[in-house]
């Protein structure tokens, strides 16, 4: 986390479109990294998307969809009931995270890792991995 995310201390990351933040822990975005290993790397290496290349992890597709899903509220909705980039209907590329499976605070770690990644991994959700 340190090395590729250069977090040490805790971040504030975008909680909803309006611009209200929360803080994560380096510790928080331990365990979203930890959940991300073992319930999305099998179609998520380095941010892409394996069964969608079209449409990978970086905050720009983040950003990009409808509705935008580059702050943690958005990205847990989508996690909760996924659905294809434009928003038109479910999709089942992604499984469905119920609560419980991932109670609120382990999904929100999830996304805050995943934005953290996006907005400072190198190559994260790139063809330059």
């Amino acid at each position: 986390l340190v090395r590729f995310l250069h977090v040490t201390a805790p971040i504030d990351l975008a909680l909803d479109e309006s611009g209200e933040t929360r803080s994560y822990s380096p510790e928080a975005l331990t365990r979203g990294k930890e959940l991300f290993e073992n319930n999305c790397l099998n179609c998520h290496v380095g941010g892409a998307t394996l069964p969608d290349p079209q449409v990978s992890l970086s905050l720009e597709k983040l950003k990009g969809a409808t509705p935008p899903r580059d702050n943690i509220n958005s990205l847990v909705a989508y996690l909760r009931q996924p659905m294809v980039y434009d928003g038109s209907s479910e999709t089942y590329w992604c499984r469905q995270v119920p609560e419980s499976w991932m109670n609120q605070d382990q999904i929100e770690s999830l996304a805050a890792f995943v934005l953290t990644a996006a907005q400072k991994a190198p190559g994260w959700g790139t063809d330059n991995l």
